[in-house]
């Protein structure tokens, strides 16, 4: 990942990226109390403009997840897509790129209890593919059990709740598969690592319920609403079971960094014939154009960066 010569937002300034340092002693480091939100923006077919997929509904979650852990973001939702779109215009890119802003609890100091104090910073750099996905994925069921919303919830980006996912994916590659997919304590279907995930059934699109402890996905809405509007597809948000995942049609993994990834197999079982399905084709091509900002009914998603 290419960093040098990069502006970073922190300490209420844009900063080379090389001195947004904390401490060791800083609360969000020593116990992970922080949230955050992962943003794409694409580079426009003429390279003139960076175009920041769905910035304000980012910017909203990222507000609820702070409530959820008691961090009062100082900044607005308006101020916060303000202070973004001049950090990548500063970073002049050249490239698709990714957004992390972070919103942590910055006492330095030992001890567990949330304090009132905390910071922003927000990190702009080159990203492309997430996944491979020019091939469907292999899933495993992993034996990590996602987290419940009453021990740390998923609802919120928090981010020491990833090490929840960080030992199913790490589980996952070491057993062969691409990614996990995580079972909630009921044994339900939640979603995948750091992915949301959905079903192909005879025509209809399947995806766990919120309640299964999963993230409310940005990507994920957006897929839904794609579904439903352009290509009249029944969209089902319900309790899945593990074994309905051995019999779906065909699934796919959705979320900001892996955007749309068709799904191959799960547990070595394979969907269909095992090739990448045509929903998930052309809701992965849909996908594609609108985050790029070719499709002119859904230009309210995007944010327009000049370069």
């Amino acid at each position: 990942m290419q960093k040098e010569g990069l502006l970073a937002y922190f300490g209420g300034r844009q900063v080379p990226l090389a001195d947004a340092r904390i401490s060791v002693l800083t609360h969000a480091f020593l116990y992970g109390t922080a949230v955050f939100e992962g943003i794409r923006g694409y580079r426009s077919a003429t390279g003139s403009e960076v175009l920041i997929f769905r910035l304000r509904e980012h910017y909203q979650r990222l507000e609820r997840s702070g409530r959820i852990l008691s961090i009062r973001i100082q900044q607005d939702v308006e101020t916060l897509c303000r202070l973004t779109v001049d950090l990548v215009a500063a970073n002049h890119f050249r490239e698709d790129i990714y957004i992390r802003p972070i919103v942590y609890k910055s006492a330095e100091r030992i001890g567990v209890h949330l304090s009132d104090e905390s910071d922003l910073v927000i990190v702009t750099v080159p990203f492309g593919k997430y996944l491979e996905d020019e091939r469907p994925l292999a899933l495993g069921v992993s034996s990590w059990r996602r987290t419940e919303d009453n021990a740390i919830p998923s609802r919120a980006k928090v981010n020491g709740s990833y090490v929840n996912l960080s030992l199913a994916a790490s589980e996952a590659r070491a057993s062969g598969f691409d990614e996990a997919i995580l079972l909630n304590e009921d044994g339900h279907v939640s979603e995948a690592a750091g992915m949301n995930l959905y079903l192909v059934r005879d025509g209809r699109l399947i995806t766990p319920s919120v309640s299964a402890n999963l993230l409310e996905g940005v990507t994920r809405d957006s897929i839904r609403t794609l579904a439903q509007e352009e290509l009249g597809l029944r969209v089902e948000e319900r309790q899945v079971d593990r074994t309905e995942l051995y019999i779906a049609d065909e699934a796919f993994l959705v979320g900001t960094a892996a955007q749309v990834a068709p799904v191959g197999s799960i547990d070595r079982r394979p969907l269909g014939d095992g090739k990448t399905g045509p929903i998930t084709v052309r809701l992965k091509d849909l996908y594609g154009r609108v985050a790029r900002g070719q499709v002119s009914k859904y230009a309210s998603w995007i944010t327009r960066v000049a370069g």
